[in-house]
Parts: structure tokens; sequence; C-alpha cells
């Protein structure tokens, strides 16, 4: 299996700047302490140790910088620190989707924004969208709040709302006067808090044989790791509820991990007479996720 910085980057969307290896001279530029996790592999190429959780910190803090203009990025320690290439994918594809709409004001909506913010950066930096990000962590919010009020180019672009009721997704974030052009959610995927730990130490294994315990290397609280029914029951409920906001949104998005949950999804899909459904496959090294979208008008 492949290592994160040996993934074959040639499949990614054509705008994604993650296309091309890692230029770590670059991005220490960006970010000066990077190069203290500078390691050379057995193919003497360099590369960080992708099992160390602050050496991938520091690699997305240099990657935020380096192409996205930030001046601050942090996360408290314990919080999910994405692959900053898979995110801009998943923007990358939306813009595809929505055809950008010819520079006109684009707003949208990304559920469990997190702590790290990296959708509505992406988003906000590349295609100069307008975010709503929401999160039922009050942490979380407060970071994502501080990383907006302290990059220049985030200013005006991102409105932090905070899900007092975490069994409920669009209700209490879409206001009535919203209008939304797509929302985005990158759901927890894991039934449990076991299955979550058995998939961290798997990968970590993949990485680092040596590793024994489950190290979090990209980090993840709970309610970004795991929900009881995994995804499947994360995005059927997610489906329910999106036909209240059928007149507000026009497309209803969502990654989803396991190829054996479109059925019950597309089903779902189905009861609620979606009017539109398109799935789209991207590959990131070895792995294959897909968004699925959804629209009633």
């Amino acid at each position: 299996m492949r290592n994160d910085d040996e993934q074959i980057n040639n499949q990614l969307h054509y705008r994604n700047k993650h296309k091309n290896k890692y230029q770590f001279d670059e991005l220490i530029k960006s970010e000066p302490s990077l190069s203290k996790f500078i390691i050379t592999n057995k193919y003497k190429i360099e590369t960080i140790n992708f099992s160390n959780p602050d050496a991938v910190k520091t690699l997305n803090k240099a990657l935020l910088k380096h192409f996205y203009g930030l001046t601050y990025w942090e996360i408290p320690n314990g919080n999910l620190c994405p692959p900053i290439p898979s995110r801009a994918e998943y923007i990358h594809q939306i813009a595809d989707l929505i055809e950008n709409k010819n520079g006109q004001k684009t707003t949208i909506l990304d559920i469990g924004t997190g702590a790290n913010l990296v959708y509505p950066i992406i988003g906000a930096t590349e295609y100069n969208w307008h975010f709503i990000a929401s999160d039922i962590n009050k942490e979380s919010i407060q970071n994502a709040e501080k990383i907006t009020e302290n990059n220049q180019v985030l200013k005006n672009k991102i409105e932090i709302r905070f899900q007092n009721n975490p069994k409920k997704i669009f209700e209490n974030i879409i206001n009535q006067t919203d209008k939304i052009d797509c929302t985005i959610c990158n759901p927890p995927f894991h039934a449990s808090q076991e299955e979550a730990n058995k998939s961290t130490t798997r990968k970590n294994k993949n990485l680092n044989p040596n590793i024994t315990k489950p190290v979090l290397n990209f980090g993840g609280k709970n309610n970004e790791l795991w929900c009881e029914g995994g995804e499947i029951t994360f995005i059927q409920n997610m489906i329910n509820e999106s036909i209240n906001y059928s007149n507000q949104v026009t497309w209803f998005t969502t990654l989803v991990s396991k190829e054996t949950s479109l059925k019950p999804i597309y089903q779902t899909l189905k009861k609620v007479k979606a009017t539109s459904i398109k799935t789209i496959p991207f590959t990131i090294g070895n792995k294959t996720t897909r968004i699925v979208a959804w629209k009633f008008n």
C-alpha cells in the first residue's frame, strides 16, 4: 500500500493544486517549522512520517499557507486534521456541479466544518464562495471563528453557526431567508468507537508496522469519526431532513466513504422523490470515494 506522500495525483481534478508531489523546499518557506519533520524514505524521496500527528498538522499548515494565502492556522490537539488534497478535490468537483455561477455570489453550507475549517478555506480562496459553516462542538466553533478572524483572505466570506441539537443537520442552521447553492458534508462514517479504533490501527500499521496502539495521525473527535449507525444512518437522516429545505437549497451533497453504503442511500433518495441524483467518484492514492448529490427541483 502506498503512503500518502506517494499518492497517484494525476487522477485529481485539473484545478486541484495538489496534483504534483509535495515541493518541500517551497512549503518550508511558508512554514519553516516543517523542516524538522522532513525525512528521506527508502526510495530516497523527501517526505514526512504520516503516522506522526505533529508532522501531519505542520504539513497541513504549510499547504494552507503556501497555496491558499493563510497567515494563521491552528487546531487544538486531537481535532481532525484532514488531508488537504482530498478536501480540495471535493471543492473542485462541487464547482463543476454548480457550474460556479459565472462569478455570481455563491453560498455553500458546510455541515460539520470542524475546528480545521478546511472546506470553507479552500472554497473561499479558490472560488470566492461565501460559506455557512456549522458544527455541534463549541470548541470547534470557537477555533473556526479564530481562524476566520485571523486571516484577511477569509474576511466577510465565512459565517460560523453552532448546531445546538446534535440530532438535527439543517434545522437551526438554515434560516428562512437563506438561499444556498450547495451543501457539503464529510459525515462520520464509523458506527462505533471500536470500529474507528480498528480502522485507525489498520491505517497506522500500513504507515508504520511498529505501531501497536491507535494513534490518530489525522486526529478526530468522536463526533467527527463515528455516530450510531455509521455513515448510512447519518446520510439517511440528512436526506429525510433535506426535503424541508428543497426550496432554499439547489444541491445537497455528501461524501460516501463505503461503496456498500450506496444502495440504502439510493433507496432513501428514491423514497423522498429526489428529482435529480448524481454520483461523482474520485480517487486519492489507493482510495476511491464518491460524492452523492441530489436535488428536488
